[in-house]
């Protein structure tokens, strides 16, 4: 999905004119030009200032602001304000609040206490959408519309009495007869079957023993339906009333969403919120250098862009976070605020919004800092924006430039959900997908995230000469074959363990593991077991090195052909298979049987031939990020020294730094955060 691309590299800012005395309209537009900055998001939590009554509409406070904005040449991103409703709506109308598991309702005063379902709430959104966009959407100044804000952040769970209603009708379609959802969830088991259709519900408070898993699996589908068709509603009136040219977005990656789906049906591009300051919280753990802090928020970055190629980040963090009832965050140092935007730029993002201009005096996010302090005096974060805005101007020339990628990271939304619903099951997707991205960054072997789903199509796998499917333990015959296709064109599937063993609905297929998957991988697994914390850690033989198997072991029997590349050293499984290879036309599928840690991923790397892709042009320290944007003929490194202390680099041939124009060679020091773009052109 791609169906709009900035034109130039494009900075902004968001904007709360309601928050601030119209006063000082003029002078923040001016100083924000100045700055570098052209484009401004305004109006997602101002419900109120467009209907200060139920059915009573005034546009004269955003008609000032944005005829202002046209004069003094400012364009504008409107957001839908559907977020926080008034509270007029909410007292008058309280289905349309959310409500917490045991079915307390939310009270006004937050922000997303709605709920998707309630008929009541989508009519009245329509109804202000439409007007807001009739309205507003021929001015000039507005080029793109922002839908809601956030899509399922704060929370992705949703109990009111309109979603169970909602949810018995999303069963009724998906299965159609009482009998086929009571065998797709296994009701027999616990005596939990439904004898008529008011009796599914959305989860409720349980014993400790826990909800059906399967009901689980199919709630965090109905979740992620109900908020794509809420955001699908709003998309289809902005597209009656936006002018040529004008597009489409939301913000953020969140939880219990098929994002992919939802920006397909209804956007022309993705936006991300950044905040890689999160890292530094009070609420976190102390620093940790395995953990790789801030610069681990580029794995939220290669997930944006796995939606939209060339995307956009709506909030880039500009100062301190922190709310007064949760959050807290220091300053970023200088220097951060640029690593952090340069961060998304690296990523594909060519437009870049900073949160906010001016920290706001009151509210709940007083602590959540902008560009600007209480004083509205300039600072060293003005003065740092204002030159990432001259070194970002500087990357013209890698403006729509692709990222490159040695590998893709096969994903799919049944496994990401089954993860949540099966404790198991998640146990293994963290620890392996935060030790392939670890490895992947600290030996500069950079990935794609592939999402596998119904439409995708073969070419778009076999692009990359190595897949690394980690733990897909919902495995379809569609996928199956797909994964096949891939192997016999030339590539390589590497499978984590516990793969092809679910079907659908989440419940283990009685077949021999991994199921639909033995074909490629040419081995049985007869036994299995989570790592025993009664015993020393169990190791795996690989070419004479030891290596330790975290978490969770598959004991893998070969079939004749299969080559064994790895034996458990230890347990009762001691001179067992860990490591298998098994060719198939011209490419072959490599199984491992446990997670992977990040020593396991970089040899995997190495013995695929990807490890470190780009290391003839240039050598980088570990806890350098090096990533390549490819356009017309020439390679774009970015280098972010995310350290507080100088790193060195070496260009090994001549390359062009952007922002200067000098040309390098040989050893380059970066001071504390700095970051370099390099051109240089295609070998």
């Amino acid at each position: 999905m791609q169906n709009f691309s900035w034109p130039q590299m494009t900075a902004g800012v968001c904007y709360y004119p309601e928050h601030w005395p119209e006063t000082l309209w003029a002078d923040d537009l001016e100083r924000m030009l100045e700055a570098g900055i052209s484009v401004i998001r305004i109006g997602e939590f101002a419900w109120n200032k467009f209907e200060p009554a139920e059915n009573e509409f005034s546009f004269d406070f955003f008609d000032r602001f944005l005829d202002l904005c046209e004069q003094k040449g400012m364009k504008v991103i409107f957001g839908t304000p559907t977020a926080t409703p008034p509270a007029w709506l909410t007292v008058k109308y309280p289905e349309v609040l959310n409500a917490d598991m045991s079915g307390v309702k939310y009270r006004h005063g937050g922000r997303r206490h709605y709920n998707y379902n309630s008929p009541k709430y989508r009519e009245l959104c329509a109804r202000v959408v439409e007007k807001i966009a009739q309205h507003c959407g021929p001015h000039p100044a507005v080029i793109g519309w922002q839908i809601d804000n956030e899509l399922n952040c704060e929370t992705d769970e949703f109990y009111s009495e309109a979603d169970s209603a909602a949810f018995r009708a999303f069963l009724k379609e998906k299965y159609g007869t009482l009998e086929r959802l009571n065998d797709a969830w296994g009701t027999v088991f616990w005596n939990q079957t439904f004898t008529d259709w008011e009796q599914p519900d959305v989860p409720g408070p349980v014993l400790s023993t826990g909800w059906n898993p399967h009901m689980r699996l199919d709630y965090f589908r109905f979740i992620s339906h109900s908020a794509r068709s809420f955001c699908r509603m709003q998309a289809e009136i902005l597209k009656k009333y936006r002018k040529p040219g004008d597009f489409i977005t939301t913000n953020g990656l969140f939880g219990n969403l098929d994002n992919h789906q939802m920006a397909e049906e209804s956007l022309d591009l993705m936006t991300y919120d950044s905040y890689p300051n999160f890292a530094f919280g009070l609420d976190r753990s102390p620093r940790q250098s395995n953990d790789l802090n801030d610069r681990k928020w580029t794995r939220n970055l290669i997930e944006t862009r796995s939606v939209s190629p060339r995307f956009g980040v709506m909030e880039q963090q500009s100062g301190a976070i922190g709310w007064v009832t949760r959050m807290e965050g220091p300053a970023p140092r200088p220097g951060q605020l640029t690593l952090w935007a340069m961060q998304s730029v690296a990523q594909g993002a060519d437009f870049i919004s900073f949160f906010r201009w001016r920290t706001c005096t009151f509210g709940t996010e007083m602590y959540w800092h902008g560009i600007l302090d209480y004083d509205n005096r300039d600072n060293r974060k003005l003065a740092e924006v204002k030159d990432f805005c001259r070194k970002f101007r500087a990357l013209a020339p890698v403006c729509g430039a692709q990222n490159a990628a040695a590998f893709g990271l096969l994903k799919d939304y049944d496994n990401i959900w089954d993860a949540q619903a099966d404790l198991w099951h998640g146990r293994l997707d963290r620890q392996s997908e935060k030790e392939i991205f670890c490895a992947s960054e600290l030996n500069h072997t950079p990935y794609d995230a592939v999402y596998l789903r119904d439409q995708t199509a073969p070419e778009e796998l076999e692009k990359y000469p190595v897949l690394i499917y980690p733990h897909p333990m919902i495995m379809t015959r569609r996928r199956a074959e797909l994964l096949e296709q891939y192997v016999k064109q030339g590539g390589t599937l590497i499978l984590g363990c516990r793969a092809g063993t679910k079907d659908m609905n989440g419940r283990f297929e009685m077949q021999p593991q991994p199921g639909l998957l033995r074909g490629l991988t040419g081995t049985d697994v007869r036994d299995f077991t989570l790592a025993s914390p009664n015993e020393k850690p169990v190791t795996m033989d690989w070419g004479g090195h030891a290596f330790e198997v975290p978490v969770f072991h598959d004991i893998l029997e070969p079939d004749e052909g299969t080559e064994v590349l790895a034996e458990y050293r230890d347990s009762y499984y001691a001179g067992k298979a860990a490591l298998t290879a098994r060719s198939c036309g011209k490419g072959r599928t490599i199984h491992f049987g446990g997670t992977f840690s990040r020593e396991i991923a970089k040899e995997l790397f190495r013995l695929t031939g990807i490890l470190e892709p780009f290391a003839d042009d240039l050598a980088v320290p570990e806890d350098v990020q090096a990533v390549l944007r490819r356009k017309d003929g020439s390679r774009y490194y970015f280098v972010l020294n995310f350290m507080e202390e100088e790193r060195r680099i070496t260009l090994r041939r001549p390359m062009r730094r952007l922002d200067t124009g000098r040309v390098s060679e040989g050893s380059v020091t970066l001071k504390p955060f700095e970051t370099a773009v390099y051109e240089a052109p295609e070998p």
